[in-house]
């Protein structure tokens, strides 16, 4: 069978039915409402960054101007509205959760549905889509949803798919030896289906697409599961039960929180997202609104809009650019919004799990694939009809990977600017060290908003594990966030260069289990790194040792990276950490059900 991605008609904008002009889709809010919000979050970001241009500009322009510092000034302009606009949304965010009587009712109106006792009528389609996984752990995790689900009394609405783009035999056969298995012990065994595509094109989005044409019109909704996936029945009920009193409602992502892990680089860095994402996600859904995110997966979506007006094109050119598009999810995001729908962010935790990669070079490699799809944006962003929120989204989507080279940029020239620095009598040292303190601020908000919310929450502190902690495993996260970050943006920098000459990522399977990295492995992968960090460090500090000492925070992470990626990698450090409770989410010490489930069965 052709996947229909091959096939996609011309993205033109559809007419908008049964819309009042005067408040979004579903009647909750109103455009002025949500209008007035965007213009506030406009001018506070605008003006931020204008501020710190201006810093930026004196300092750069203390010895007049050259050709670099005009090359450092474009790359300070476009490294910034990344941590320009994480620190407004963190303090919305912060300000929303305790300071604000309903934050909900401010954020996600739509989401009082769910907790109605409505029966669920709707028929919803559960699906994961796999490729070469480990098929005996992506069944446990959906034997583990299906469960939850039935538990609720709610049962008989779900179907369940497995649908693999699985291209290794022996994992394909016991993909489907392990579904026959489930579909003959379990009383529902004619609503478990498993197809398994011998055609990959598309990618995930072209299985997704292949699921819609053969069994899109059985069902009016959707829930997309990755491979490490879970939710709770209770959590997916309340999602349906919200679309079912809100048929404008096209898709509703809920917030993905990571699971326990015994590695300790993803205890850490989920500990991180974990206290941090939630003031940050509350603010951005405060004035994004209508027109939210889909991340892919762990969210429900209404299927007749997505068949109809969410189909992705081919992209002109030749892949890495060029062909199918890799990153669908926020693109199918703007279609699904501009077809005249509601796309909203569920901003707050509760059944909705996935893992996150194990090692720094897990890490990494998820981080280029993101960076490829994203890229390819740019050809979409004259796609008709769209949102102005929605065309931001892409827009954004660019935005936070060239960033990356810039910055990447700007510290591969501190031995010049820190040479020039000391031959100007008059350079602004103090304006400089406040631009310096005022950058790592916003850059931390996200993490130090989470901080202060578990603090003001009551007993926020006690789930992840008590005060003592808490304290000792936020130290660690801020320190291995600035290691990692200099890592895997020194990565996604080379692998940047590498699009302009066709580099293009491997499609596969991904790691989910902790397992320890050689020395050997880790040189082999992470020595560009640690010579230019070498390189660079040596150089600053043969002009400056001072400057050597205040640039630590941005250069540590390349010197370190070979250390940093075995240390963290350590099985042994992951059980220790695990056992002593640090870097612990609500999970390690309050385990869901739907959690030991699928642990006693990984």
């Amino acid at each position: 069978m052709t996947d229909s991605a091959d096939t996609a008609r011309p993205l033109t904008s559809p007419v908008h039915m049964g819309t009042s002009s005067q408040t979004v889709p579903t009647g909750l809010q109103t455009t002025a409402e949500l209008s007035r919000r965007r213009w506030l979050v406009i001018g506070l970001n605008v003006g931020t960054w204008l501020l710190m241009m201006w810093a930026a500009a004196a300092i750069l322009g203390a010895g007049g101007w050259s050709v670099l510092d005009y090359v450092l000034m474009l790359c300070f302009a476009l490294g910034t509205p990344w941590t320009v606009l994480g620190f407004w949304n963190a303090a919305i965010g912060l300000w929303l959760l305790h300071f604000h009587k309903d934050p909900m009712q401010e954020v996600a109106p739509f989401a009082a549905a769910g907790d109605l006792p409505t029966p669920v009528t709707t028929r919803t389609a559960i699906f994961m889509t796999v490729r070469n996984e480990d098929p005996a752990r992506a069944l446990a995790r959906m034997k583990t949803i299906k469960g939850s689900v039935d538990a609720t009394g709610q049962g008989a609405a779900f179907s369940y798919f497995i649908l693999s783009d699985t291209n290794v035999a022996d994992v394909a056969d016991a993909e489907a030896a392990g579904v026959a298995a489930w579909q003959a012990e379990d009383k529902d065994g004619d609503r478990i289906v498993y197809r398994r595509r011998t055609d990959n094109s598309g990618f995930k989005a072209g299985n997704v697409r292949d699921f819609c044409d053969r069994w899109g019109r059985d069902f009016e909704l959707m829930i997309p599961l990755d491979a490490d996936s879970v939710m709770s029945g209770e959590t997916i009920v309340k999602l349906v039960r919200m679309m079912q009193a809100h048929p404008r409602l096209g898709l509703v992502q809920s917030l993905v929180v990571g699971m326990p892990s015994s590695s300790a680089f993803a205890r850490i860095f989920q500990f991180g997202m974990r206290h941090g994402m939630r003031s940050y996600t509350m603010g951005q859904a405060w004035w994004v609104g209508d027109c939210g995110p889909f991340w892919g997966h762990n969210a429900v979506v209404r299927i007749k809009p997505f068949m109809e007006d969410c189909e992705l094109p081919l992209l002109p050119g030749k892949p890495p650019l060029g062909g199918h598009v890799l990153s669908h999810d926020q693109v199918e995001a703007t279609l699904m919004r501009r077809a005249g729908y509601e796309v909203r962010v569920l901003p707050f935790e509760g059944g909705s799990w996935e893992e996150n990669p194990p090692t720094m070079l897990d890490f990494a490699k998820r981080d280029v694939r993101w960076c490829q799809g994203n890229m390819q944006y740019v050809k979409l962003l004259d796609l008709p009809g769209l949102k102005p929120m929605s065309r931001f989204q892409l827009v954004w989507a660019v935005l936070m990977f060239l960033g990356l080279p810039a910055w990447t940029f700007m510290i591969a020239t501190l031995p010049i600017t820190a040479w020039d620095a000391s031959g100007i009598a008059n350079y602004p040292v103090g304006l400089a060290i406040g631009l310096y303190v005022a950058f790592f601020a916003m850059y931390l908000s996200p993490k130090i908003a989470g901080l202060i919310d578990a603090v003001m929450t009551k007993g926020g502190v006690a789930t992840f594990g008590g005060p003592v902690r808490f304290a000792i495993s936020a130290a660690i996260e801020i320190v291995f966030s600035f290691l990692q970050g200099a890592i895997s943006s020194f990565r996604t920098t080379v692998f940047m260069v590498g699009l302009a000459f066709g580099k293009s990522v491997v499609w596969g399977g991904q790691s989910r289990d902790a397992y320890g990295i050689s020395w050997a492995t880790a040189a082999e992968n992470l020595w560009p790194q640690t010579l230019f960090g070498a390189v660079l460090c040596s150089l600053v500090y043969w002009v400056s040792p001072t400057a050597f000492w205040w640039s630590l925070p941005l250069t540590a992470g390349y010197l370190l990276a070979i250390p940093f990626a075995v240390i963290t990698a350590s099985p042994a450090l992951g059980r220790w950490m695990q056992r002593m409770g640090l870097a612990g989410i609500p999970e390690d010490f309050d385990t869901p059900s739907e959690v030991k489930a699928v642990q006693a069965g990984a």
